[in-house]
């Protein structure tokens, strides 16, 4: 498959990308382009569930109290959901590959950071870094490989390589942490990571074509200070409350500052001549219903993740290990048929994809309710929740590919910092929301029970509404196409 980054399915002259001199790139280095993106989202999927299992080691060592404990989880999630919009914006503008090697080089040396640390202070400065690197990496990284790729087969291709190896990383991170943390130390978890960025850096300049919209308009600073003020209250009121509930002064006075400050944003952006995001673009049927199936699909499985490993731990008595090793078979098998993402999609289309995906995932979580007390119920979690992960699969890649399809080039880093920010979202609320259900009930397992029913309604519903919205603006698209109507619509599916 060739490379060239100066052609777009959708976008005329003036959507395309400022791409480096010389001839498309040839076949061998589109797969290693591809190598370099994905190795790095793996990376960044495995920094959130590596450091899981090693924070009961972790703690001890550094004089981390329990209490204080979330705070190496929260202190990465911050600023790399925070700083996403932001990061993506800035790359379209000023060159993504530029920003790319920049968070790639931060989140190495934050990881060799939080590797050394001998005090709480220098961990969590190491982790703050490392999320602020990723919110460089994610959405850059992601644009890049959707202005590499033209729209069509090669894109659905290299997205379900993306989805896969995003998912795969999360489940490997779970299984590394715990055997490197028995073996090695808690450290080593970290250590990882550096090598990881170590081994992605020195090759990642050669092969990676710069890329960013030929127009230099000027940053919407009122936008990008709202929008990552807004987005840190909300991520920091949600991470807190999974673990204090929803009663702390903090958590309300940073959720009711996240909510208004995302609405001044919305306000200044409306009136801004150059918006950070452009409001247009929300009201397409592929951005706001493929959004709305991303933030289901990873809420939603990181609830199941949690209340499951609480039921297998708690409920049936499997070690740390033996729960990592249930969760390892559903990354081997999201391995396995990630290569035949491409081609449902291919067959069915993403808005399909995605809509029947999220159904899948629903009705593999409501199989979970069949769980008790008996040794046996493993199978059946193992079985239902990799099963499950497939359909999770499908959903991250057909929902990635539904938002940014028929997106003008130089906006691709806005519609990846939505993808990923809905990434980032869903992961932090699924927990907070339904989560603590679980724990707060006098009866663990009718607590997860609980829980898993209203994480499958939520889901099934989800699915039905994507699937109606997004179907609704294929047919309105047809209607135009068939009338003879030219106009670029705003709230049709493309």
């Amino acid at each position: 498959m060739a490379l060239d980054t100066t052609t777009s399915s959708s976008t005329g002259p003036r959507g395309r990308d400022r791409a480096p001199r010389g001839r498309a790139r040839p076949p061998a280095r589109a797969g290693l382009v591809l190598f370099i993106l994905c190795a790095a989202q793996f990376m960044v999927a495995l920094d959130f569930s590596v450091l899981n299992v090693a924070l009961p080691a972790l703690g001890p060592d550094l004089g981390l109290s329990t209490s204080a404990l979330q705070w190496a989880v929260t202190a990465f999630a911050l600023p790399s959901g925070g700083f996403l919009l932001l990061f993506g914006r800035m790359g379209d503008l000023y060159g993504r590959r530029r920003l790319f090697l920049a968070g790639l080089a931060l989140f190495g040396a934050a990881s060799l950071l939080a590797t050394l640390a001998q005090d709480p202070a220098s961990f969590l400065a190491g982790r703050a870094l490392q999320g602020l690197g990723a919110a460089a990496i994610v959405p850059t990284g992601m644009s890049l490989l959707t202005t590499t790729f033209p729209e069509g087969p090669a894109r659905d291709r290299a997205l379900s390589v993306s989805g896969t190896l995003l998912s795969l990383g999360f489940t490997v991170g779970m299984v590394a942490g715990g055997v490197l943390t028995d073996v090695l130390g808690w450290r080593s978890t970290m250590g990882l990571l550096a090598l990881f960025a170590l081994i992605v850096l020195p090759l990642a300049p050669g092969l990676l074509p710069e890329s960013r919209t030929p127009e230099r308009p000027r940053l919407d600073v009122p936008g990008a200070v709202t929008v990552t003020a807004g987005l840190l209250s909300l991520i920091y009121a949600l991470s807190t409350a999974a673990d204090r509930g929803f009663g702390g002064a903090d958590v309300i006075v940073t959720l009711v500052a996240g909510v208004l400050l995302l609405t001044v944003f919305a306000a200044v952006e409306s009136r801004t001549p150059q918006p950070l995001v452009s409001l247009p673009m929300l009201r397409r049927r592929t951005v706001a219903w493929g959004n709305l199936g991303g933030l289901v699909t990873f809420s939603m499985m990181s609830t199941v993740i949690f209340v499951l490993t609480l039921y297998l731990q708690e409920v049936l008595g499997l070690s740390a290990f033996e729960t990592g090793l249930v969760f390892g078979a559903q990354g081997l098998l999201s391995a396995f048929a990630g290569p035949y993402a491409a081609k449902v999609i291919g067959r069915f289309g993403a808005p399909r994809t995605l809509a029947g995906s999220l159904a899948g995932q629903g009705a593999l979580t409501a199989a979970l309710l069949l769980l008790n007390a008996h040794m046996w119920s493993v199978w059946l979690a193992v079985a239902a929740v990799s099963l499950a992960g497939v359909c999770h699969l499908g959903a991250i890649v057909s929902y990635g590919l539904t938002v940014t399809s028929g997106v003008p080039d130089e906006e691709q880093g806005l519609a990846t910092g939505l993808v990923t920010s809905t990434q980032q979202v869903g992961v932090t609320v699924g927990i907070p929301l339904l989560g603590v259900l679980a724990t707060t009930s006098g009866d663990l397992l009718s607590g997860v029970r609980t829980v898993l029913a209203l994480d499958a309604a939520v889901v099934l519903v989800a699915a039905v509404a994507a699937g109606l919205g997004l179907r609704a603006g294929r047919t309105a698209g047809a209607a135009r196409a068939a009338s003879g109507t030219v106009e670029t619509e705003s709230f049709g599916a493309r």
